[in-house]
């Protein structure tokens, strides 16, 4: 079992920034990758990016050049750095751990308006 917390969403301005994190416990040492997706209602939860135990990061089309994914292996944490936030990447955040299963957190909204 792998429990995953997010944390770090709330409103912003166009062009703002937000940084949302992602705390996991449990059988970590079963985690391949660790990502974040995104859904708004009526639409199907979407990648918005993902990071291997190795290091090697993905991200959709949408957000290259604006976010960046990382890790804190000795805190367990993976982080979202969120820039130049734009009204379309309104959304509740889920972050996600491959562990043989997938596992989700609870989400946390990002709202972006001015």
């Amino acid at each position: 079992q792998v429990h995953l917390v997010e944390s770090g969403g709330g409103l912003v301005q166009p062009g703002g920034s937000l940084r949302l994190s992602c705390a996991a416990s449990g059988s970590i040492f079963s985690i391949r990758a660790m990502g974040w997706y995104r859904q708004v209602p009526g639409k199907e939860r979407e990648l918005v990016a993902t990071i291997t135990s190795g290091g090697r990061t993905n991200y959709a089309d949408s957000v290259k050049g604006r976010f960046i994914i990382s890790r804190d292996n000795a805190k367990n944490t993976v982080y979202l750095q969120m820039d130049s936030l734009k009204p379309e990447d309104t959304a509740v955040y889920y972050c996600n751990a491959a562990a043989g299963y997938f596992y989700w957190g609870q989400g946390t909204q990002v709202t972006v308006s001015s």
